[in-house]
């Protein structure tokens, strides 16, 4: 909720700001207590969202793996560890530059799966919509 205010805030008193994303995570098995009020308050105030369910190193598995089983936070922090070789949270973006189109594609693809399964946030784990804010960045602009 902190960010997503702070976001609000900025993007109020910033006119010269084209768009505005909030990067979170859900935390399993304990959400975030205002989750839900966050992410109605970005929309009311047209500021964009990439949310990784459970956590962001779901993100980072995907940039090696499928990953359509669910998962308790705990258990992506290890297998993305594991996937990565590091020991700590400082990430070698050498690593993951190559591999973010991969991510996306199985982004989309778990996506498409919580559609057609009518699995709706936060009962999608697992989820990100990472690839969304990717598209945003790399995207040609006028």
């Amino acid at each position: 909720m902190d960010l997503v205010t702070k976001a609000v805030e900025r993007l109020h008193r910033d006119p010269e700001i084209d768009e505005c994303w909030c990067v979170f995570d859900v935390e399993w098995p304990q959400h975030h207590p205002h989750l839900d009020r966050a992410l109605r308050l970005a929309a009311a105030e047209g500021i964009r969202i990439a949310v990784s369910n459970p956590c962001f190193e779901l993100w980072l598995i995907l940039h090696f793996q499928e990953q359509a089983g669910f998962l308790q936070t705990r258990d992506a922090e290890a297998v993305s560890r594991q996937l990565d070789g590091r020991s700590g949270k400082r990430l070698d973006g050498a690593k993951y530059m190559p591999l973010r189109h991969d991510a996306c594609e199985r982004a989309m693809r778990l996506a498409t799966r919580h559609e057609r399964n009518d699995s709706n946030f936060p009962d999608d784990n697992p989820s990100s919509t990472m690839h969304e804010l990717l598209a945003a960045i790399e995207s040609p602009r006028d």
